[in-house]
């Protein structure tokens, strides 16, 4: 994905911003500036490098203040929308003195997250200063601009993809998940996403403290029982006999199991790489008119040294009839991609509902 994004960069973009920038500073030069930041080794960069590279090339063309080049940024920002123009809080990162700016990068963050985003270029100020860079995301929870608010729960998510990690948040959340608090009823669901991402990451280290603060919001709002639901998304996936109470699904009870039968066939059996089959189950529950049920199938994947992997597949998350069989199929797709090769050997399938394994088959996977 990152491989295809970068190319939002190219030679004609950055001539439509360095004509954004000579209207507003005559002595800036555009032509330079461009060919300066296209030279090599500008093919081989990625995505990242790439906007690291124009926010560096953009400073040696800006007044060398900080304050003066800072302005022209932020007087051109709000003709410049959009995920390409990161690089315009990159240049803080680049050019701002941690401590001795520090005011004035976080009213430039503040601004151009309005118009882009800023959830990358905080971080470093929350590892120079964790105390100070939270009083000022706690400030920008109250905000009246979603974006600044979505700035304010995304920056300092302990495990945000492509963004430094916070150790210090992986550690103890106790600081992020006070700041959770003021936007778990954000009337914005942009805001609200970023709640929930934030709570996932938490989970992922500390399950415990998701499940508490799950538990303590349940039932305050649609939009909060929505965010507690996604947060606990990973919880779901691989630790779900911690939090199937939380959210009602439904047990075994006493001489009454909820799966009465279940039945998984694969077809073919024996399936090539880069090839297709088919899953097909039925599952008969206990006859109840509202079972809560969230079926999935688990594929236990061959490895290169011969071990294997599993990974889970969703199947269906919701309210059913428990007097009606479930019947289904879905296609497992043995194309490799680049987040997974495939070998030959016997691959395990299970089906599982509401955590438990409840049939299971094989199939062979050849070259």
């Amino acid at each position: 994905m990152t491989e295809l994004l970068k190319n939002i960069y190219h030679r004609d973009f950055l001539t439509v911003f360095a004509a954004k920038v000579q209207q507003v500073l005559p002595t800036f030069n555009a032509v330079d500036f461009v060919e300066t930041t296209l030279a090599r080794p500008w093919d081989e960069l990625a995505l990242k490098q790439r906007t690291r590279k124009i926010a560096t090339i953009l400073g040696h063309y800006l007044p060398q203040s900080y304050q003066a080049a800072i302005k022209v940024l932020m007087t051109i920002a709000p003709e410049c929308y959009g995920f390409p123009y990161l690089f315009f809080s990159d240049f803080v990162v680049v050019y701002g003195d941690v401590q001795d700016d520090w005011d004035l990068s976080m009213q430039a963050l503040e601004w151009f997250t309005q118009q882009s985003s800023a959830e990358f270029a905080i971080r470093p100020f929350i590892l120079a200063d964790p105390t100070r860079a939270m009083a000022q995301l706690n400030r920008w929870a109250q905000s009246d601009n979603q974006h600044v608010r979505r700035l304010a729960t995304e920056g300092c998510r302990p495990r945000l993809p492509w963004g430094q990690s916070l150790p210090i948040f992986k550690a103890d959340p106790t600081p992020v998940l006070a700041l959770l608090e003021q936007l778990k009823n954000d009337p914005a669901l942009y805001v609200r996403k970023s709640v929930a991402n934030n709570l996932n990451d938490i989970a992922k280290d500390h399950p415990d403290l998701v499940i508490a603060t799950a538990k303590r919001w349940q039932g305050q709002s649609a939009e909060t029982d929505w965010i507690i639901r996604h947060g606990c998304r990973t919880l779901l996936r691989k630790s779900f006999e911690t939090v199937k109470e939380l959210f009602g699904y439904a047990i075994d009870q006493p001489n009454r199991p909820l799966v009465q039968s279940a039945r998984l066939i694969v077809n073919p059996t024996t399936v090539a790489i880069g090839a297709k089959t088919l899953i097909q189950y039925k599952v008969e529950l206990r006859s109840e008119d509202a079972l809560f049920v969230r079926i999935e199938y688990a594929v236990d994947y061959v490895k290169a040294n011969g071990q294997t992997s599993r990974k889970l597949f969703k199947l269906l998350d919701k309210p059913v009839n428990g007097n009606v069989p479930l019947v289904g199929q879905r296609q497992l797709n043995f194309k490799d991609l680049t987040t997974r090769k495939h070998y030959p050997g016997v691959h395990q399938v299970t089906l599982i509902v509401n955590g438990q394994s409840v049939a299971q088959t094989t199939l062979t996977v050849i070259n």
